[in-house]
């Protein structure tokens, strides 16, 4: 039987992907999952995973860690500026291990993308293609989740704070992009493909808005604003700088197209049209 493996299995991409392989009648006692804390490590025993022990930073767990492994999905790391060299970690261990394949879930657009987080996937997928591996590069897009984030602000405010002008998102949800990773993962034909995963249908802030203000029957407005403008208004609400650098500059350059794709790729690797953004809207209003 072919022995899977799932990185970052305990964050809210990696559980959404451990339920797509169960959904596709996979064992669990065929998938294994890399934590690094022993809380979590017990419960996804109790569920019949294969615990493999590790962090993206130790070399000499991680290659433990892939002992008999296939195939490996790599979901990257968190930590923004140390991400390539963690990823770079996983890649050689991985190797040394005699893992087969590994899944990256990479950035839309990365080789061209001129958002602040595209040079570590970009370097990341150059150390995966050099390794001799075979891989599939999975950009996701944004999440569509990431958009919820303002909601309780927008409802009390009446109104949406953003640098984007008339730019187009084309966000996917989480569950959308894992179950095109539990895909890829599973099953053969995808070993050397890049495949550019957005939501089948796109928006403009001024849309957004209006779909908020649909759902809730409040006026809401889109506002406008220079990046700078943007980002101090991040910080002033709490924001750490980074985060708001960072914010800031996807919403500034989404107006180049990054974050917009109408390839359709995603549904159709999935077998279904993604989620709309007004069903999320709908959905988080209603909790």
């Amino acid at each position: 039987m072919t022995k899977y493996l799932v990185t970052g299995a305990t964050g809210q991409l990696g559980q959404l992907v451990l339920s797509a392989l169960s959904e596709k009648n996979i064992p669990t006692s065929d998938i294994a999952v890399l934590v690094r804390r022993e809380v979590a490590a017990a419960e996804l025993k109790s569920k019949g995973y294969d615990v493999r022990m590790g962090d993206y930073s130790d070399t000499d767990k991680l290659v433990s860690a892939f002992a008999g492994i296939e195939r490996l999905l790599l979901i990257s790391g968190s930590e923004v500026g140390q991400r390539l060299p963690q990823h770079l970690n996983v890649v050689t261990s991985a190797k040394a291990a005699g893992v087969k394949f590994i899944a990256y879930t990479s950035l839309l657009k990365a080789r061209s993308s001129k958002i602040g987080l595209a040079p570590e996937h970009v370097g990341t997928e150059e150390a995966i293609a050099a390794s001799g591996l075979d891989y599939t590069f999975l950009r996701n897009g944004w999440y569509a989740e990431n958009y919820l984030m303002a909601l309780p602000q927008i409802l009390e405010l009446g109104q949406h704070f953003g640098a984007a002008g008339d730019a187009k998102f084309a966000p996917a949800t989480r569950a959308d992009l894992a179950d095109a990773a539990a895909v890829v993962l599973s099953s053969e034909g995808h070993e050397g493909k890049t495949y550019e995963l957005a939501g089948d249908d796109s928006f403009t802030y001024a849309d957004y808005v209006g779909t908020i203000a649909e759902l809730s029957g409040k006026e809401i407005t889109y506002v406008d604003m220079p990046e700078a403008a943007f980002k101090d208004a991040l910080t002033g609400a709490g924001l750490p700088e980074p985060l708001a650098a960072l914010l800031s500059n996807a919403d500034a350059v989404s107006k180049d197209g990054w974050l917009f794709d109408d390839s359709k790729t995603l549904s159709g690797l999935i077998g279904h049209p993604t989620t709309p953004i007004k069903d999320v809207l709908k959905a988080a209003m209603a909790s």
